[in-house]
């Protein structure tokens, strides 16, 4: 699975926003779940997001889905948001330097 998601955050949410996030990175760093790729970037308007994984597992299922941290970031994040997260999977045409093909 390949997948990007798109939001953006009111204003006054970006601090808390980032916060979830990082507490995300902070679990996946201990934890290390195998078969996922993840990055999160903050566009240059400072309020809109975006995640991409990639998920290479034995069984399909996606291992960001068990970790404590995202559901968290998971629980509110429509409330946080002007315009809510939208999933789209997505196919890699062509990379460089990331190791996909």
């Amino acid at each position: 699975m390949r997948r990007i998601v798109r939001y953006r955050v009111k204003p006054e949410h970006v601090a808390e926003n980032e916060r979830l996030v990082w507490a995300v990175y902070e679990e996946l760093d201990r934890d290390r779940p195998p078969g996922l790729r993840y990055l999160t970037i903050r566009e240059s308007d400072g309020v809109s997001f975006i995640h991409v994984a990639f998920v290479d597992t034995t069984d399909g299922k996606n291992p960001l889905t068990t970790v404590a941290a995202f559901k968290a970031f998971q629980a509110d994040v429509k409330n946080r948001c002007d315009i809510p997260p939208a999933p789209n999977d997505v196919e890699v045409v062509g990379s460089y330097g990331f190791g996909l093909r």
